[in-house]
């Protein structure tokens, strides 16, 4: 059928569709969705651009999990070893010199990192939320808000995620450092909250979080569920032993049990990390159909562990990735990590297969943040990305296997609205991001 208006046709030298390669492929956007899907030499009409796609085109990737401030330590928390509790006293002292103005540089420049490195939404688990020292801004959402300004500008669709946070532990009143990302009772965070849904933002979405069983009361936790209204709800679970440690001493329960009975867990929770977990455990998270997002290099980084991954998608969880402190923004790195942390584990290749790993970066890691993205198909944002196939890296490749080899320097196009976003590694508008992250993070530390 001959389309009737005018639209973006991108030609595929090929595409993964419908969890398969197809070579020769046609994506025609309109209104910066995907109107049709075809066989190449569809006919076109006067007014279509057309953009020839080589390589592989996949839908853009999501990063279910960012800490977009964290991307400020990058190469500074090396120094005389230590472990996840001393890198956080250095997160901690990037956290309390941030301001809005500060916070939206950084953001901004981090967003034009993910999104040059293919990312086309991102889930931002965001508790930085009021001054040092707990005073509120004139806007009580103005950190959030510099995130969603930052997000709009770079183009990348954003789920803000707010984050409860009201406890330093079980029966622990919160540090000096954490006042600010304390709303001082659930009731306040549950109406900033509605204050922040009622602002109009281009591709914002609003989600909800409770930053861990550590920093919200189990009393609580009920109220941050209800605040989710079906949408995300995500959690920090099990990261370290030390919280599973405090969890059963306090309440003689898991971490994980705790949730359960606070009614936290269903197909619209996202838990993250979740890497020491009990049998029970595991079986309590995939009766629930939740979302588990793994982030493979930050796991890593901070000597967190192996999460279950294979045991908790045998048990009915649905696997998603994120970048978290963006030690690494990556996609591919992210999503073959999922896989050799599992040969790591378990001494066996192949545990999860690459279209199992696609899967997860695109559009388990959309759905896990509420984003409709991830898919090449009609109705779908028209988000999707070049890889190459003839680099160093990736020469000689199967296409179905690039994401076992390929990188982020491998992303040629990004197409986010079916408009050209990204060419080789630069922002069409705002060209290389590393000079702006260089300026940002050197203001940030100031």
């Amino acid at each position: 059928m001959r389309p009737n208006r005018p639209g973006a046709v991108f030609r595929c030298e090929a595409a993964r569709i419908d969890g398969a390669v197809r070579r020769d492929v046609e994506i025609r956007s309109a209104g910066g969705m995907i109107v049709s899907v075809s066989d190449a030499g569809a006919p076109t009409v006067p007014g279509d651009t057309v953009e020839d796609l080589p390589g592989l085109v996949v839908p853009g990737f999501a990063d279910a999990h960012s800490h977009v401030f964290h991307r400020g330590l990058r190469g500074r928390t090396h120094d005389g070893g230590g472990t996840f509790w001393t890198w956080r006293d250095l997160m901690y002292r990037l956290a309390d010199r941030l301001d809005p103005e500060t916070l939206r540089e950084l953001a901004f420049a981090t967003y034009l990192e993910l999104l040059c490195a293919g990312y086309t939404a991102a889930g931002e688990f965001h508790y930085l939320h009021h001054q040092p020292g707990g005073g509120r801004y004139a806007d009580p959402n103005a950190m959030g808000l510099a995130l969603a300004d930052a997000a709009q500008e770079a183009g990348i669709a954003l789920t803000l995620l707010d984050v409860a946070y009201l406890a330093g532990g079980f029966a622990t009143p919160l540090s000096a450092v954490q006042q600010r990302f304390s709303d001082g009772s659930v009731q306040a965070w549950r109406e900033r909250v509605d204050q922040l849904r009622d602002v109009a933002r281009p591709g914002l979405r609003v989600g909800v979080a409770a930053h861990s069983v550590r920093a919200v009361p189990v009393r609580d936790l009920p109220m941050v569920a209800a605040a989710a209204n079906g949408g995300p709800l995500h959690v920090h679970l099990s990261e370290q032993p030390a919280e599973n440690d405090a969890a059963l001493a306090a309440t003689g329960l898991t971490p994980t049990q705790l949730l359960a009975d606070a009614g936290m867990l269903g197909p619209s929770t996202a838990l993250v990390h979740a890497i020491h977990l009990t049998l029970a455990d595991i079986e309590i998270i995939g009766r629930h159909e939740c979302f588990v997002v793994i982030c493979p290099t930050t796991e890593a980084d901070l000597a967190d562990g192996l999460p279950p991954a294979a045991a908790l998608a045998t048990a009915g969880a649905r696997l998603a990735l994120g970048g978290d402190q963006h030690v690494v923004i990556d996609p591919l790195a992210q999503a073959r990590g999922l896989e050799y942390g599992e040969r790591v584990a378990v001494g066996q290749r192949g545990v999860f297969s690459p279209a199992r790993l696609w899967g997860a970066a695109t559009r388990e890691s959309h759905a896990a943040i509420g984003s409709p993205g991830g898919r090449l198909e009609v109705g779908a944002p028209a988000d999707f990305v070049a890889i190459r196939a003839d680099s160093a890296r990736t020469a000689g490749a199967q296409p179905e296997q690039l994401v076992m080899c390929a990188s982020a320097a491998d992303v040629r196009t990004v197409i986010v609205g079916g408009v050209v976003r990204v060419r080789s590694g630069n922002h069409l508008t705002y060209g290389d991001p590393g000079p702006l992250l260089g300026a940002a993070i050197e203001r940030a530390w100031r």
